[in-house]
């Protein structure tokens, strides 16, 4: 049984800041939190002061994946089974936990070098979340939503996460399906989102290292409304409207800064682990979802 309970913060590095804004507050309507760092911005989707931290910097690369855990114990339970595992572990200081609005923090690679942080006991922010679009963000128990993680290694990735971070197995989809044996997109979870965290093979690891995040707001009226404000302001949609086959969500995706998306979605199915086994799709949405438009993802390009 794994001790992550959730996706608790993500934290990036944009050189395009000012578009970031224009994206995450204007067209998505996430509401505007605090932080440390006077020239980032801090995004608030509940009461925590920020779930998605996006700091300037001159390349575009994920900082931190953070999970979350319920206690000190927990924490201490994880750090001890991934030093077992032979990765190499940081506890933070005080400093630069509360950097990141939580008492204790861990922090290690997977083996496709993603930044991985573990915490517990996050800060919370009781002022009202205005959102821009009137939405209130499906979070709580859940998590902040999910991520899709690229990966060369993609066995080796997988093994990581379920037998050492106990991430447990949500289905799989082959996307060359029926084609030879073109390695399977694997979806991992740890509540009853369907899944947390997917990998995804990918030919070259390293900058950005993100495929999507995925985001999860209430009602299908402020996805729609986000949908037609991306596009007034000019930003590219990878796909459009659909809904998924394995956790249900209907959702577009929307190329952020920096070459990966931000999946926005609605009435996402929840798992019941009494009853699941894991499944392969072999379509990743009943209807919509057209990708014919979609820029290259930069994990997936050659590197310039």
């Amino acid at each position: 049984m794994t001790q992550i309970r959730g996706l608790g913060y993500l934290k990036i590095q944009t050189s395009d800041l000012p578009r970031w804004r224009d994206l995450v507050l204007d067209g998505l309507g996430f509401a505007e939190g605090s932080g440390p760092d006077p020239d980032g911005l801090y995004l608030r989707m509940d009461e925590r002061r920020a779930r998605l931290a996006v700091l300037p910097g001159d390349a575009d690369r994920v900082l931190a994946v953070g999970w979350e855990v319920r206690d000190q114990f927990a924490l201490a339970a994880v750090g001890r089974t991934v030093e077992a595992s032979g990765t190499p572990v940081k506890v933070l200081s005080e400093a630069e936990a509360a950097e990141r609005d939580a008492e204790q923090v861990i922090a290690f690679a997977d083996p496709a070098g993603t930044p991985v942080e573990v915490f517990f006991g996050p800060v919370l922010d009781h002022r009202p979340v205005l959102t821009g679009r009137g939405q209130r963000f499906v979070t709580g128990v859940q998590g902040m939503g999910h991520v899709v993680l690229p990966a060369p290694a993609i066995d080796e990735t997988v093994a990581f996460y379920t037998e050492v971070l106990g991430f447990l197995p949500r289905g799989a989809f082959r996307p060359a399906a029926g084609r030879g044996r073109a390695p399977r997109v694997r979806f991992l979870g740890v509540n009853r989102r369907h899944h947390s965290l997917a990998i995804c093979p990918a030919p070259r690891g390293g900058d950005p290292g993100l495929v999507h995040l995925m985001v999860e707001v209430d009602t299908l009226d402020a996805v729609g409304m986000a949908y037609d404000r991306v596009r007034d302001l000019g930003f590219s949609i990878s796909s459009t409207l659909g809904r998924h086959t394995n956790d249900k969500m209907v959702s577009f995706y929307v190329r952020a800064p920096g070459g990966w998306d931000v999946e926005y979605g609605t009435d996402g199915a929840l798992v019941d682990e009494a009853y699941y086994t894991a499944e392969e799709i072999t379509s990743d949405s009943y209807w919509g979802h057209d990708w014919s438009g979609s820029e290259p993802l930069a994990a997936f390009s050659p590197r310039p």
